[in-house]
């Protein structure tokens, strides 16, 4: 069975055939640079890493476009809020945002196109679509007409009649029709903007995606990604004002990733309930973030939360405990552990396989990464050597590699509590040896409470996280 790709377009899993064999187009709208970047950029973008993780582990070459909306309303207010320069703020977020990125273990994209970069390709886009009739000028403003193109509406399964009637639109009177959409925005004093056929102004926010795609992708991609949210109306007019102009099915496969929530909401700026990344990382790992996605799945809600967090710091450990050394002074485990463990590590790579090629299915492939942590523990405490514990390792980071965890170099390293913990084994051990059992079972009960299991053997004691 090959890898299957659930498409928001067909609203079922699809075998994955990319356009040209080996190799994937992937397009994924990335953040309006107006302020602080939130945990839900974060997620989108572990998402997506992800994704372009596993293909290329499949073997595909993955060529990954995203973008940043550097001229948006969002960004003129903020600035002038600010009192800066537009695009002086936008390369701010921007920096800022990459960094995030790298603390993250995020993959560079491809390349990362700016609206503000763009503009010879979105005037051209636009120029072409009102030559065929898609488009049409008033007062220097350019509108798409949504009814000229039969399909709108198919992404996200609303039909222009039912639109007109229940969603919000833009009141204005100069429209052909209230669903027309704007492509191109006449300059208005105080704003930035740029020359075009149509007099000075700037693009809207639906077209730059189509233009960037079109300029770097091709006519045709094989992924189009983003939040569940971007549906509609921005992946919606993204499709109506591509396919108008090409006349070709714009992307073959729209994959849509649930919200983070806060309190039962989506986290966004315009609600004010968000916790930058900026402040995640001054308290957690960025794997404790990737942890969070990758065991709620990507098309799920995640909600955040104190206690959400504490659950994937244990998964982590538990993880890593898998890297742990053999104990000191192993003499070697016995035949049929060892068997056992060499089998638990087929099915794992196996299982991990399965998983991620049903749509991504992350949680299934941790479940079955933690199988194999079992299995290597306990042929650790059966007095495994270090070369009998290798293969199982290297597997455990070969996988986890996969999924862009760093538990290996964090293995490497000193845990923040491990010299306290050490000292809490050396002082249980000396009670041992007085015989001074209730005390010595006091400091392992208190230990596990804290989510510290300590396992007892001939050669020593050792721990681990629960």
């Amino acid at each position: 069975m090959g890898l299957k790709i659930y498409s928001t377009l067909t609203r079922k899993k699809e075998e994955f055939t990319p356009l040209e064999p080996g190799k994937v187009k992937m397009y994924v709208c990335g953040p309006t640079v107006y302020a602080k970047a939130h945990v839900g950029h974060g997620m989108s973008a572990l998402v997506f890493d992800v994704i372009r993780r596993y293909l290329e582990y499949r073997g595909y070459q993955v060529n990954h476009v995203q973008n940043f909306t550097d001229v948006d309303d969002k960004i003129i207010l903020r600035a002038a809020q600010e009192k800066v320069d537009p695009f002086e703020l936008g390369e701010r977020y921007i920096h800022e945002f990459q960094d995030h990125l790298q603390r993250l273990n995020v993959l560079p994209a491809t390349i990362y196109p700016r609206a503000t970069r763009e503009m010879p390709q979105i005037t051209e886009m636009i120029t072409e679509l009102v030559q065929k009739g898609y488009a049409y000028q008033v007062d220097g403003d350019v509108y798409f007409r949504v009814r000229r193109d039969p399909e709108y509406g198919k992404l996200s399964g609303r039909k222009p009649d039912e639109m007109e009637s229940g969603a919000r639109i833009d009141v204005d009177p100069r429209k052909e029709d209230p669903l027309d959409f704007a492509v191109w925005k006449s300059a208005r004093p105080g704003e930035p903007f740029w020359d075009s056929p149509w007099g000075k102004g700037r693009p809207g926010w639906h077209i730059e995606c189509s233009a960037m795609n079109l300029h770097h992708l091709g006519e045709q991609i094989d992924i189009h990604g983003g939040g569940n949210d971007l549906i509609f109306p921005h992946h919606e007019n993204e499709i109506a004002q591509t396919e108008s102009l090409t006349g070709k099915p714009f992307a073959r496969y729209w994959v849509h990733h649930g919200m983070l929530q806060l309190s039962g909401e989506k986290m966004s700026k315009s609600l004010g309930n968000l916790v930058s990344i900026e402040d995640f990382l001054a308290g957690h790992s960025g794997d404790a973030l990737r942890f969070m996605v990758l065991n709620s799945g990507y098309r799920n809600p995640l909600t955040f939360t104190d206690e959400v967090i504490a659950q994937a710091e244990r998964g982590l450990d538990r993880l890593r405990s898998g890297l742990r050394p053999a104990l000191p002074g192993a003499k070697g485990a016995p035949h049929e552990s060892l068997k056992a463990l060499g089998e638990q590590a087929e099915a794992a790579r196996t299982g991990f396989v399965e998983s991620m090629d049903d749509d991504f299915n992350s949680a299934g492939a941790l479940g079955n990464l933690f199988e194999l942590v079992r299995a290597i523990n306990q042929v650790r405490d059966a007095g495994a050597t270090a070369a009998e514990l290798d293969e199982a390792q290297k597997l455990l980071s070969e996988l986890t590699g996969v999924f862009g965890l760093r538990l290996e170099q964090e293995a490497a390293g000193e845990h923040p509590a491990s010299a306290f913990i050490d000292l809490c084994i050396d002082l249980r051990a000396e009670l041992r040896k007085q015989k001074l059992w209730a005390l010595s079972d006091q400091v392992r009960d208190r230990l596990a409470q804290l989510g510290v299991i300590l396992e007892d053997s001939k050669e020593g004691t050792t721990w681990r996280w629960s």
